[in-house]
């Protein structure tokens, strides 16, 4: 079921399917969401819980048991419940089933909140362990924004502009997924990248841990416009577009976790940036996207 927001000049759609905000237009009708051609990528805008990324060999130890999971978890495969709305918000749940418990084995609950703003929206994620044991999770967004936007523009055209000089490298995707703790990516310095499309065809995801940054903008050169992303409760973001296809769109990924890096023990609680909830205890993140006009 999908459920219409409207604020000001803008309108979205949120999906129960996935607990997803799958369409954004401004006054103008310009939608900054990817439609989800699959001639590309069928996907829009995933949530990632309860693992953000890939699994070694696609199995995690939890209480020393191995559980098999699909790489970004199962919440964007699942239908949520509405568990409030008005007309410029939408707020969903997920619960557990004996679908989830068989890979995943803790009672939870997922609530999902897209709300609009004056001049874009945001994500909330708020995550419960609603049982008597410990709760690990990662959880990520997967926000996919078509670029380019206007028609005569090119990929190459926008830039990621970061809040603050940069002097880092990204961490490297490797064989199977994992990621090399000791090989490091394409170096960032200063505050920008420009995007090409040969960058993801070489490495598939850029992933940077510990930006100084806050918000990172996805800009075109010429007209400025495009999105600004606050994703400063987040320790992780990932910026990523399917390698080898010349995609027009570009995902921008805060990230509470990441896949698992090549020399893990392959325990969930030693993944990075894992988090582990107590009986009855919750955590929320929230990332916030503005449009630049």
């Amino acid at each position: 079921m999908q459920i219409v927001l409207k604020r000001g000049g803008l309108t979205a759609l949120a999906d129960t399917m996935g607990g997803e905000l799958v369409s954004l237009r401004d006054a103008a009708g310009t939608e900054y969401i990817w439609e989800g051609d699959p001639a590309y990528w069928s996907g829009r805008n995933p949530i990632l819980f309860p693992i953000v990324g890939g699994l070694k060999d696609g199995t995690v130890r939890i209480g020393g048991k191995p559980y098999q999971m699909d790489r970004h978890g199962f919440a964007r495969r699942m239908e949520f419940s509405v568990v409030g709305q008005g007309d410029d918000y939408a707020e969903m749940e997920l619960g557990e089933t004996a679908e989830t418990l068989a890979r995943y084995p803790f009672p939870f609950s997922l609530r999902v909140r897209h709300q609009l703003t004056e001049d874009g929206f945001f994500t909330q994620f708020r995550v419960m362990n609603t049982g008597t044991a410990p709760m690990p999770f990662c959880i990520g967004g997967h926000t996919a924004f078509r670029c380019p936007l206007a028609e005569g523009e090119k990929f190459e055209d926008y830039r990621l502009v970061f809040d603050r000089a940069e002097d880092t490298h990204s961490i490297l995707p490797g064989p199977g997924g994992c990621l090399c703790h000791d090989k490091p990516g394409p170096a960032l310095t200063g505050t920008d990248i420009r995007l090409d499309h040969q960058i993801f065809d070489q490495v598939d995801t850029l992933i940077y841990d510990g930006l100084r940054s806050k918000t990172v903008s996805l800009r075109h050169d010429a007209t400025g416009r495009g999105v600004r992303v606050d994703f400063s409760e987040f320790p992780m973001v990932a910026f990523w577009t399917m390698p080898g296809v010349r995609a027009p769109y570009i995902c921008i990924e805060p990230w509470q976790g990441c896949a698992a890096v090549d020399n893990e023990s392959g325990d969930f609680t030693d993944k990075p940036h894992c988090a582990v909830l107590g009986p009855g205890e919750s955590k929320c993140l929230r990332y916030t996207v503005s449009l630049l006009k």
